[in-house]
C-alpha cells in the first residue's frame, strides 16, 4: 500500500466504527418513538419485501437514468426521488433522537429545519464533506430503523442475501456499476468520498464513472457505497437490540469483523475498479459474530 493511500484506508475503516457507535447510540430513542420498518421481527416474508423494495426502487432508478440524455427531467427526477428518500430517513433520525429531551411539536420543527439545511447543502454545493456528513446521518438511520425491526437470525440471511446481490449485480449484470455511475454524474449522496489528496473537489468532477473506468484514468478518490456499511450496521444493532445480556459486547464483535472483511477487501479496493464489497464486509460481520456467540454463550445466539 503506498503511503498517500493509507490515510483514506483508515478514514474508510473510521466511518465503519463512527456510524455503527452513532447508530448505537439512536438505537435506545429509535426503540422509544415506537418506529419500525416490519411488524414481526421473525416473520422471513420481511425478507421478501425487503428484497422486492430493493429490486424495485434499483430498477426505476436505472430505467429513469436511461432517459436522461433524451429527456432531461428524468435527470431530475432521479435526484428527487434519492433527495425525498433521503431527506425521509434523516428526518425520522432527528424526530427520535429530539424527541427524547424536547416536545414533540419543537422536536418536529428542529428535525425539518435540520433536513432542510441539509438538502440545500447537498443541492448548492455537492462538495465530498457534505455528500460524507449526509452520508454519516442518513447511514445511521437506515442502520437503527431496520435494526431494530428484525430479529438477528433473519438479519444474518438477509446478510448472505444482499452479500450474494452485491456480487451478482457488480460482475454478472454490472447494473451496480451503472447506479454508482449515474450516482456521481449527479451528485447524489448515496456514496461516501474519501479524496487521496487535499485540494480534491467532487463538485468540481466531469467525467463519468464509466469514462474512467474505459481509459484506465486513475481517480482523484475512494467511493464506498453507503450499503456497504448499512447491512454490516444492521446487524450490529439487531445484536444489541435483541440480545438479553452481553448485548454491546456482542455489538463491538460484530464490528471488528465488519473491519477484519474491510481489511481482506482492501487490496482489491486499491486495484481501482468496482469491487463487490458485501461479500467480504457481511462475511466479516456475520463470522465475528458468530465467534463471539460461541465464546460468550457456548451457542449461536438468534
Amino acid at each position: 500500500m503506498k503511503a498517500v493511500e493509507v490515510l483514506p484506508v483508515v478514514l474508510m475503516s473510521g466511518l465503519f466504527v463512527l456510524i455503527d457507535f452513532l447508530a448505537l447510540w439512536a438505537t435506545g430513542p429509535f426503540v422509544g418513538s415506537g418506529v419500525l420498518a416490519y411488524s414481526n421481527p421473525n416473520d422471513p416474508l420481511d425478507l421478501v419485501y425487503f428484497f422486492l423494495a430493493l429490486i424495485g426502487f434499483t430498477a426505476l432508478i436505472l430505467v429513469i437514468s436511461r432517459f436522461r440524455k433524451k429527456h432531461p427531467l428524468s435527470k431530475k427526477v432521479v435526484q428527487y426521488i434519492i433527495l425525498g428518500s433521503i431527506a425521509l430517513l434523516d428526518l425520522v433520525l432527528f424526530d427520535s433522537l429530539l424527541g427524547a429531551v424536547l416536545s414533540a411539536d419543537w422536536s418536529l420543527a428542529f428535525s425539518i429545519a435540520a433536513v432542510a439545511i441539509i438538502l440545500v447543502l447537498l443541492v448548492k454545493n455537492p462538495e465530498w464533506y457534505v455528500i460524507d456528513i449526509s452520508g454519516i446521518i442518513s447511514s445511521a438511520g437506515a442502520i437503527v430503523f431496520i435494526g431494530i425491526s428484525l430479529s438477528v437470525s433473519i438479519v444474518i440471511v438477509l446478510l448472505v442475501g444482499m452479500a450474494a446481490y452485491d456480487a451478482i449485480s457488480v460482475y454478472k449484470t454490472k447494473h451496480m456499476i451503472d447506479l454508482a455511475s449515474t450516482s456521481l454524474e449527479q451528485k447524489l449522496p448515496v456514496l461516501f468520498i474519501i479524496p487521496k489528496s487535499r485540494g480534491y473537489s467532487f463538485a468540481e468532477e466531469v467525467r463519468s464513472l464509466k469514462d474512467k473506468l474505459r481509459t484506465g484514468e486513475k481517480r482523484g478518490a475512494f467511493f464506498l457505497g453507503l450499503g456497504d456499511i448499512i447491512m454490516p450496521g444492521i446487524l450490529v444493532v439487531s445484536a444489541f437490540h435483541n440480545l438479553a445480556s452481553n448485548a454491546f459486547l456482542m455489538a463491538v464483535s460484530v464490528i471488528l469483523g465488519t473491519l477484519l472483511g474491510f481489511i481482506m477487501l482492501t487490496p482489491f479496493v486499491l486495484k481501482g475498479k468496482p469491487q463487490a464489497g458485501l461479500p467480504f464486509l457481511c462475511t466479516g460481520a456475520i463470522i465475528g459474530y458468530l465467534i463471539a456467540s460461541f465464546l460468550i454463550f457456548g451457542t449461536f445466539m438468534a
